[in-house]
């Protein structure tokens, strides 16, 4: 499936979800929720992956953690704040690039407006040569 494909079917979910719900839930509440919908629509799902994270080669004891990577390829960031801030674009990029991923879509279900909530987001740096090596 393209991302395309699976950005338009993300988008969908996503508007099913806040037309149930509305804005002014937790963030685990629509991460939940949309996790859900995009399996019923019958997209591979995982939430909250953990992503190791290596400095000047060495793997450190933090990790990166995504709220939702859909079919291995785009990653959702679900935010439910008053408004979005750029820095949630910038985590999003910082996600994108680390995870050496393509395509994210950040989204604020905290809104009176989804369909000015939703930000499709590109890594302009994907398969770029690893900064870094597992020890």
């Amino acid at each position: 499936m393209q991302e395309n494909e699976i950005t338009y079917k993300i988008r969908g979910a996503i508007f099913k979800v806040y037309k149930y719900f509305g804005p002014g839930l937790f963030e685990s509440v629509y991460e939940e929720a949309l996790c859900h919908q995009l399996q019923w629509d019958g997209l591979k799902v995982e939430k909250q992956v953990d992503v190791p994270l290596y400095y000047n080669g060495v793997k450190l004891n933090s990790k990166l953690r995504v709220d939702i990577l859909v079919e291995d390829s785009v990653i959702v960031e679900i935010k439910s704040v008053k408004e979005i801030e750029p820095v949630h674009h910038k985590q999003l990029l910082t996600y994108l690039k680390i995870c050496n991923k393509h395509l994210g879509i950040l989204v604020n279900f905290d809104t009176d407006d989804i369909s000015n909530s939703i930000y499709r987001k590109i890594n302009g740096f994907i398969n770029q040569p690893e900064i870094t090596t597992e020890q």
